[in-house]
């Protein structure tokens, strides 16, 4: 499986051409700016097996983070109480909802 992080840009980069030093999740990477182009400092980017494919606002940022969090603990086994989780699971969904999920109607 691949997922996505949310890095933050710290560092544009001459050379090689198209690249610039990201910070995210406790580690930084020199990623691949060719698919959004160059990327100022401060900047948000969603990374793929270390290339940058979407430019994603802050509070875009956060959500997928929080997102991450929830997935490894439930990775490690944490039993997860009181999550305030910006999406409800399918599992989770009466009819209707999973009817306007996949454009089914009711």
């Amino acid at each position: 499986m691949c997922m996505g992080l949310p890095m933050c840009i710290t560092e544009r980069r001459n050379t090689p051409a198209g690249h610039a030093w990201a910070h995210g999740r406790g580690e930084s990477r020199l990623v691949n700016t060719a698919l959004v182009g160059d990327c100022a400092p401060g900047e948000w980017v969603l990374v793929f097996l270390d290339s940058a494919q979407e430019r994603l606002s802050p509070e875009r940022a956060a959500e997928i983070d929080a997102t991450l969090d929830l997935v490894a603990a439930a990775m490690q086994g944490h039993e997860l109480t009181n999550t305030a989780a910006a999406f409800v699971l399918p599992s989770a969904m009466d009819a209707a909802q999973l009817a306007a999920l996949t454009g089914q109607t009711p």
